[in-house]
């Protein structure tokens, strides 16, 4: 009709009409999808009393003195660790996330200032639930979901729960690989209730350790435990999870190709490295008790002190390194006057005596000892991307009552009587935590789970026991270090 509009116009409109409103409604529906969903911060608060000793601090002339408190240092007057976390401030009381406010800078990836409250927004960032985003015809998506979601499932967030088909091997068994020290079950300890507990992880599931699995999904490849005895305890786990605690008559000992042999006059060498010829996995451990490079300052003379130098990595790990597939590091247990005064270690930094009165404290040193390493290691991950690279968390002790040298005692024998669940999203061990962050170095969290195991200890029961000393540091084995070789698994 006259002055209206034609049909072919009509139809322009209704066109245009439909592709504005599918816009809209695809442009809406991205934008719910890509919400992230915030995780409630429910905060199990835990003692950050890392001033703990090593098995040697029990019987071998350990130093009394407890560690001194954290000095904040100014990374950005050592070139070499721009991009590094300042010192966090440790001290004999708990140190609540308001404490923490103001403390300490931390710095991004690029190097850009933070806030230090940003470690409350949860230290295992994106957590955005990807599921909904994925259409349950495409398996192709529904498999990147799995990953993704394994990926990002929080290990050390879940509950400890009583499971009958534990422990993974026997306490009588694993003689070739298990100190006598460390297997309670060969000592007059007459309960036994906490072999019998099992990780569960909140909202995710984690895979089934079996020896088989673990061998085959390392065919060909190297783990390296580097670090204190605490170190060693979690190589040995492995190795008894690995084998069943059955004897391994076909397991060689390669110890020789990385230079662990025993020396003359030495009580045991500096470490093993064992290799399970089917699949040719090498299952290796180094002490290394404080990350650091130590060198002999007077060659010549027998009773001469030793550089430790803070800022390089331990020689061992930089010429291994590439031969490694997995490395976990750790340290802490040596971070006391008493054992550098018994080591006769000397803090160096930049080659020379440090000056520094900051990095001279012995939380001050700790700290920036072990953000020298992890960036050192994230350095080289680029180099050779096959290497998965793992700092743990520190393993906390329980001493009631006193300390291990003035009657300190962990006599519980209830499981899980201080609880059984963690809820915080961040570790408790908030200098690893902030040494890893913004790095490819990842964290392997114990600290928190571990903390509500205190009658997992060797405690009066050591084979070594000095009347009126317990050993509330190491574990008991099988025991709680074997959960952390299954979160270790589950990572790799």
């Amino acid at each position: 009709m006259k002055g209206g509009l034609k049909v072919s116009q009509i139809s322009l409109i209704l066109i245009g009409f439909v592709c504005a409103t599918v816009l809209l409604l695809a442009y809406v529906k991205s934008l719910f999808l890509s919400s992230p969903v915030l995780p409630q911060n429910h905060v199990l608060q835990l003692s950050p009393d890392l001033r703990v000793k090593d098995e040697e601090a029990l019987g071998e002339g350990s130093g009394t003195e407890k560690s001194e408190e954290s000095g904040n240092f100014e990374p950005e007057k050592y070139s070499t660790y721009a991009n590094s976390s300042a010192v966090i401030k440790v001290t004999e009381e708990l140190i609540t996330h308001e404490e923490m406010e103001g403390i300490a800078p931390n710095f991004t990836e690029k190097g850009d200032l933070k806030d230090v409250s940003d470690i409350k927004s949860g230290l295992i960032e994106q957590q955005t639930d990807v599921s909904t985003s994925v259409s349950s015809g495409d398996k192709h998506n529904e498999n990147l979901t799995t990953t993704l979601e394994r990926q990002d499932c929080n290990f050390a967030k879940g509950r400890w729960i009583i499971d009958d088909s534990r422990p993974l091997y026997s306490g009588f068994g694993c003689k070739q690989w298990l100190s006598s020290m460390w297997a309670c079950r060969l000592t007059q300890r007459t309960d036994f209730e906490y072999e019998k507990l099992r990780w569960q992880p909140k909202n995710c599931e984690m895979e089934e350790f079996t020896g088989v699995k673990f061998l085959k999904r390392m065919q060909n490849k190297t783990l390296a435990f580097i670090g204190d005895s605490l170190g060693r305890q979690q190589f040995q786990s492995l190795m008894c999870m690995i084998t069943g605690g059955k004897d391994g008559p076909n397991v060689l000992d390669v110890g020789h190709e990385y230079g662990l042999v025993q020396s003359r006059g030495s009580a045991r060498p500096d470490g093993w490295a064992y290799r399970f010829p089917d699949t040719k996995t090498t299952i290796l451990y180094y002490w290394s008790a404080s990350l650091c490079d130590l060198t002999p300052i007077n060659p010549s003379d027998p009773a001469t002190d030793y550089a430790m130098h803070l800022d390089r990595r331990p020689y061992f790990l930089g010429h291994f390194l590439p031969r490694f597939d997995v490395v976990v590091l750790n340290t802490g247990h040596h971070w006391n006057r008493g054992k550098l005064k018994a080591n006769r270690w000397v803090m160096y930094v930049g080659g020379v005596p440090n000056t520094n009165r900051k990095i001279a404290t012995i939380g001050g040193a700790k700290n920036f000892t072990i953000h020298s390493i992890v960036n050192w290691v994230n350095s080289q991950l680029p180099k050779y991307p096959h290497v998965k690279a793992f700092y743990r968390s520190i393993s906390p002790r329980h001493f009631f009552n006193g300390d291990w040298n003035t009657g300190g005692t962990c006599d519980n024998t209830t499981p899980l009587s201080e609880g059984k669940e963690v809820l915080q999203d961040e570790s408790s061990d908030y200098d690893a935590a902030r040494a890893v962050r913004g790095t490819a170095v990842k964290l392997l969290d114990i600290t928190a789970l571990s903390q509500l195991r205190d009658e997992g200890h060797i405690s009066r029961y050591s084979i070594k026991a000095t009347p009126g000393v317990q050993d509330c540091l190491h574990w008991c084995l099988p025991g709680v270090p074997d959960t952390w070789n299954e979160i270790l698994f589950a990572q790799i």
